[in-house]
């Protein structure tokens, strides 16, 4: 069985694309796209990543067989483009209709007459066509040696993750398990939510969270992710996190110093716990589990197909790497926390939960200032190197932290994504940010939107940067081989 192939465009560009072909006039529209080709396990993604807008009565002419036409000039440019670039190229015209859509005789035909011309031009990168219907597309797919593939889906960001198809998906049989929440969003959100594969980055306090709210809610896969283990400070916010998980035994303050490092190396990694929590909220659940550090590249690698990532890790480096991985491979996601402020004699200056949603080419860390360049350079320092420079003493002093805050985050973020998976949100709503401030004296300053701000020329989220790159641009990871602490376990 052939895997499945899809596209996938960033909010923007599918605004851009859907408004260019459904004007309100019932006409025919086209454009073409200039895609990345990613190739994982799970399939191949083809991410938008240069999209040219035909003008109609110029570069779209009435043809002479069919209804209309690309000019050869127009075609002949953006495959050049596409050369250039490396890119695969998908010409894109519109039908009438909402639900279902098919490409004519005539588009075949016209397929037949021009896509081995222009296989030979972009040497081994694939050439095809979409044809869009208010709420449905198909795709004819072709590849050197003459193989062709029809388009299984395209996914549509935003605030509503849109995923079209050549007809509605048939009736799906309900899971009796999810009897009470399926009234809500139906069988077929059930079976969406099925199919997900979503990645928690950090599963301490507000990961910990996240992983059991996915689970009850069916998500079908997880991907944890996480370097470290637990500890007995970590117990009253890491969810599912046992006493005995700490080795109490070997880690009690009356042991000598060696004996206790001894315990600490032998305590449960944060991801068996998250793994232990999820299997047990949903037994059918499939997890994969890495006690690595996700600015590795094995680790990195496994986000690459995931349909959704929540970023609860909260060091520089991790949100380089995620924010990264978001708008390359047009994966959305959400960076959430909960920071409890002091001032310099201890005293609580501020409490604040977060939830940040990390749409591609929008919402990016990086524009936002989020992304601390002297902290990535802490970071980057050996311990050695932190005690030379006298980081030693901030390094120790962790900062407060309690699981109601964090559960504000978590519960929010999880609704976020449900509510764009199932399709319970208008695609146009408006995407901000929020920050949730529990202590204010007013209840109207207590729950804060914030529209996050955006940089055209952004290496990170801009159309001359990252955006849609897929592999064609490299990760800000480091280029190590697996490391000794990184296992996976998939159940």
């Amino acid at each position: 069985m052939t895997a499945p192939w899809s596209v996938h465009l960033s909010p923007r560009m599918a605004d851009d694309l859907l408004r260019h072909l459904f004007p309100g006039d019932r006409d025919e529209h086209a454009a073409v796209l200039g895609v990345s080709v990613v190739r994982t396990g799970r399939g191949v993604r083809l991410l938008g990543r240069r999209l040219h807008l035909a003008r109609d009565g110029v570069d779209y002419v009435p043809a002479t067989r069919g209804y209309r036409m690309l000019t050869p000039t127009f075609v002949r440019d953006r495959i050049l483009d596409c050369e250039r670039n490396q890119l695969g190229y998908l010409a894109v015209h519109c039908h009438r209709g909402t639900d279902r859509v098919a490409f004519s005789t005539d588009d075949m035909n016209s397929h037949e007459r021009g896509y081995p011309a222009l296989l030979d031009i972009l040497d081994g990168a694939p050439v095809g066509a979409l044809v869009f219907a208010r709420n449905a597309v198909a795709g004819d797919i072709w590849l050197p040696g003459g193989q062709r593939i029809m388009l299984d889906h395209a996914r549509l960001l935003g605030s509503s993750i849109r995923q079209l198809r050549a007809a509605p998906p048939e009736a799906v049989l309900g899971d009796h398990t999810f009897d009470r929440q399926s009234r809500m969003f139906g069988d077929r959100g059930q079976a969406a939510l099925a199919s997900q594969k979503v990645s928690v980055i950090g599963v301490g306090g507000a990961g910990s969270l996240v992983v059991e709210y996915l689970a009850r809610l069916g998500v079908g896969h997880l991907v944890l992710i996480d370097p470290d283990r637990i500890d007995v400070t970590n117990l009253p916010r890491v969810v599912g996190a046992r006493t005995r998980d700490t080795r109490p035994w070997l880690t009690h303050t009356r042991w000598p110093t060696r004996l206790r490092a001894l315990g600490e190396r032998l305590a449960t990694p944060k991801v068996m716990i998250a793994r232990r929590v999820a299997r047990q909220a949903n037994p059918a659940i499939r997890v994969d589990v890495l006690h690595d550090d996700v600015t590795n590249d094995a680790a990195a690698e496994y986000l690459l197909d995931c349909d959704y990532l929540f970023l609860t890790a909260d060091s520089a480096q991790a949100r380089l790497v995620v924010n990264a991985i978001v708008h390359q491979y047009l994966i959305p996601g959400v960076q959430i926390g909960a920071k409890i402020q002091l001032d310099d004699r201890g005293d609580v200056t501020d409490v604040f939960s977060v939830i940040r949603p990390l749409h591609p080419g929008e919402s990016c860390l990086w524009c936002n200032q989020l992304i601390s360049p002297a902290r990535l350079q802490d970071e980057a320092l050996t311990p050695e190197q932190r005690r030379r420079q006298r980081y030693v003493a901030n390094a120790a002093v962790h900062a407060p932290s309690v699981i109601t805050l964090n559960a504000v985050a978590a519960a929010h973020a999880v609704d976020d994504y449900l509510l764009a998976t199932v399709g319970l949100i208008e695609s146009d709503a408006e995407r901000r940010w929020t920050r949730y401030h529990p202590a204010a004296e007013q209840a109207s300053d207590r729950a804060i939107p914030e529209q996050p701000r955006r940089d055209d020329a952004c290496q990170e989220c801009g159309h001359a940067g990252r955006l849609g790159t897929g592999r064609g641009r490299r990760l800000p990871t480091r280029a190590t081989a697996r490391s000794r602490r990184a296992f996976t376990r998939r159940v």
